[in-house]
């Protein structure tokens, strides 16, 4: 059964809702192939950037060696941040550690969002596509039995071809949200093991500069 001979055997509600999945779809894998990469690379960039942070012999060297192992900007601006001078306002109020818990706190959650970015998609991709496609095959049902009534006959064979192909629609929405179902737990265990590891971080960094106010 040819998926685009359905389409076209379709009124204009089943042509929207195939639309709908077909840029459900596009989108989802879009995202599914940018985050693939971004958080491949992710993990090895922090990894890579931490040691090398730790084994700078001053945190201005440290800073700068982070340029070129840091691309992505996960560790960097956690460092960054540590270094603003906000005299004069309630952000500069408390002693020095509570300081670096705030600015530390604000980076991490902008590195976190950067990472997160698209699992919305993905989550609404796969819990929606197959209600969509499901309302595809319920309108495809019901306008080929309105069909096979106005002609006042019914048999299977007349029956059978309008309702497989309305079925199709069903497959549709699960080929489209199964991926991206697939996808978000998958890059959620990455996330959250990255996060760990950026929790980890700077956590160690706030202990370090607290210590050494200088």
């Amino acid at each position: 059964m040819d998926p685009l001979q359905v389409l076209l055997r379709g009124d204009i509600v089943s042509r929207i809702v195939a639309l709908v999945l077909l840029l459900m779809s596009v989108a989802s894998w879009m995202v599914i192939l940018w985050k693939g990469w971004l958080l491949r690379r992710a993990r090895t960039d922090v990894a890579r950037s931490t040691a090398a942070f730790w084994q700078s012999p001053s945190v201005a060297e440290a800073s700068e060696r982070l340029v070129s192992f840091d691309p992505l900007a996960l560790v960097l601006p956690l460092v960054v941040a540590t270094k603003m001078e906000a005299s004069g306002t309630l952000a500069a109020a408390g002693d020095r550690a509570q300081q670096l818990t705030r600015v530390l706190r604000n980076a991490l959650h902008a590195v976190l969002h950067k990472l997160q970015f698209g699992q919305v998609l993905l989550a609404t991709v796969g819990s929606t596509a197959p209600f969509v496609g499901l309302l595809g095959t319920v309108w495809g049902i019901y306008h080929a039995l309105g069909a096979i009534a106005l002609e006042g006959q019914i048999s299977i064979d007349k029956v059978a071809g309008p309702v497989g192909e309305s079925l199709v629609m069903t497959a549709a929405g699960l080929a489209v949200a199964i991926p991206a179902v697939l996808a978000y737990n998958v890059f959620g265990r990455l996330i959250g093991s990255i996060e760990a590891d950026l929790e980890g971080f700077a956590r160690d960094l706030r202990e370090l500069l607290a210590s050494h106010t200088g």
